[in-house]
């Protein structure tokens, strides 16, 4: 294949993989405390051509080299819902899963039967102490800027907000839940962070933004199109015209 071709179509499959990953963002631009993914680019350099003699110019391709995610805090909207909970400043919530402990910063919680706080998904949300948190279905809940939750003046537990000093480290698990490998990375607190009830974090990523930049990936993708029409055409002209020659 020769270099406007490779390049060209070097350039197509990165950009495939930007819509992938925009159409993600859109997706969930309405799911409360959804982080965005965005991507570092760079230049795949085969072993072949970093061994190529010197005074060439090794051909270089235009590649996603990995994705990051986004942990800008969104905008806190008021929802008047006392089991709604946003984190105003870095960290996250601790829910307890089948496959172990999941951090999340939708705090769109609900009370089970049992009168357990958990996600809208089910799983537990944790106190400092790593337990359930239990109250009482049929009194009214407070809860304060340190997580502490009270019923009729008592305490009854205090919500867990961790932060992470690489949160890289964090992989997406779905539903806007990371997961991360706790046998070697271990979570620290968050005192600086408030919690406030009544409102939740919206996502960080801008449906306004998204579309800009999804018109943009697509009017680079047609002109990488071109580019390899122009490639496959000069390959078929030069063809015909060794068959020229030769006849």
């Amino acid at each position: 294949m020769d270099p406007l071709t490779s390049a060209a179509a070097s350039g197509m499959r990165s950009r495939i993989e930007s819509l992938d990953m925009l159409a993600n963002n859109i997706a969930n631009a309405s799911a409360p405390g959804f982080k965005a993914d965005r991507e570092f680019y760079n230049l795949y350099m085969s072993p072949e051509a970093a061994d190529s003699p010197d005074g060439t110019t090794p051909a270089t391709l235009p590649v996603i080299e990995r994705q990051w995610t986004d942990f800008a805090q969104g905008v806190l909207t008021p929802t008047s819902n006392s089991l709604d909970l946003a984190l105003n400043g870095k960290g996250f919530f601790v829910a307890n899963s089948s496959s172990g402990h999941i951090f999340t910063r939708n705090g769109s919680f609900r009370l089970s039967s049992q009168g357990e706080l958990e996600t809208s998904d089910g799983h537990a949300v944790l106190d400092t102490n790593g337990k359930p948190i239990v109250v009482d279905n049929f009194r009214p809940i407070d809860i304060g800027p340190d997580g502490m939750v009270s019923q009729d003046g008592q305490q009854v537990a205090q919500v867990n907000v961790v932060d992470f000093k690489d949160p890289s480290a964090l992989v997406k698990r779905g539903s806007n839940y990371f997961a991360v490998d706790l046998a070697s990375i271990s979570p620290d607190t968050a005192p600086q962070t408030e919690i406030i009830q009544g409102q939740l974090e919206a996502a960080n990523s801008q449906p306004a933004e998204s579309a800009v930049r999804l018109v943009n990936i697509m009017r680079q993708f047609e002109s990488l199109q071109k580019a390899m029409t122009i490639g496959n055409d000069m390959n078929r002209r030069a063809v015909d015209e060794v068959a020229k020659v030769t006849a």
